[in-house]
């Protein structure tokens, strides 16, 4: 079914390219004449709207019409996505994604462990890059699988086994440390010295099946944001700038960048949440 405002814009075509009367056009199309010659009023509201959704939309430009509508309603305005899918599609603002089809084989693994709750499952891996010189980076990220929350991304030209270690220590420090990790069976991860040193932590350690990379998912998807947020974005002059802007983009996809699966909160919101929930469960008999 064609709506009333493009047959309105097919009339209106018809009759600046003189092909007809607009009585024929409107005749033709179905379209009564009095919608035909009324005029679109634009209030201040809807300008500042559009503008809103403009200045949105170029700031992040890789974020859908749903992401931007929970921005909107973080800030304060009371929209419909379906009006925000409407306006972004009119200005040509919509995110084309290419996605291929994936064979998936059934895992071999008896019992997956997952998170319910925060610190109870980190998944880590690897994703490369490059800086402007063509010189290799290599980027470390670890997620907590509960929250979303990325606790730490290292940049650097090699990371060793060793260099693992010092890395989640240092995470460790400022977190806490995890019940479990998940990670591919990548040299770095499977080292001996990565698994005694997770044994003297008191941290079980849970590698994936070979070539079976959707069972480490957060991550996975995480590292999809990472590269079409961030790093297909940036262009890294050096190592000190590219680790600047890989911590600010970190930042903001904790603090600031609402999750779909959480409800279009933040990682940390959604963190705060069930520390509170946490602490109203856990008062002192006396006080219920």
């Amino acid at each position: 079914m064609v709506s009333p405002s493009a047959r309105r814009r097919a009339a209106q075509y018809l009759v600046e390219g003189k092909k007809c009367s607009a009585r024929r056009a409107c005749q033709t199309l179905g379209l009564a004449k009095s919608t035909f010659y009324r005029k679109g009023s634009t209030n201040g509201t809807t300008k500042r709207l559009e503008k809103r959704i403009w200045a949105l939309s170029l700031k992040h430009p890789r974020y859908g019409y749903r992401m931007i509508t929970q921005l909107l309603r973080d800030q304060g305005w009371r929209v419909n996505r379906k009006r925000v899918q409407r306006i972004r599609r009119q200005a040509g603002l919509q995110v084309v994604k290419k996605t291929r089809k994936t064979r998936r084989v059934q895992s071999r693994q008896a019992e997956r462990v997952r998170a319910e709750k925060p610190k109870q499952v980190w998944s880590y891996d690897f994703i490369h890059d490059r800086l402007e010189n063509g010189v290799g980076l290599k980027l470390l990220t670890v997620l907590d699988e509960y929250t979303r929350e990325c606790v730490g991304i290292m940049v650097a030209r090699s990371i060793t086994a060793a260099g693992v270690i010092g890395f989640l220590e240092l995470v460790i420090l400022k977190h806490g440390a995890p019940a479990n990790v998940r990670s591919d069976n990548g040299p770095e991860f499977v080292a001996e010295t990565v698994k005694q040193w997770a044994e003297k932590q008191s941290i079980r350690i849970h590698y994936i099946e070979p070539g079976s990379p959707w069972e480490n998912g957060y991550v996975e998807s995480f590292h999809g944001k990472l590269r079409d947020e961030c790093l297909n974005r940036e262009a890294f002059g050096n190592l000190l700038e590219a680790k600047v802007l890989v911590e600010e983009w970190r930042r903001r996809y904790n603090e600031e960048r609402p999750h779909s699966s959480l409800g279009y909160q933040t990682p940390q919101e959604y963190g705060r949440q069930f520390n509170s929930k946490l602490r109203v469960a856990t008062l002192p008999y006396a006080l219920s």
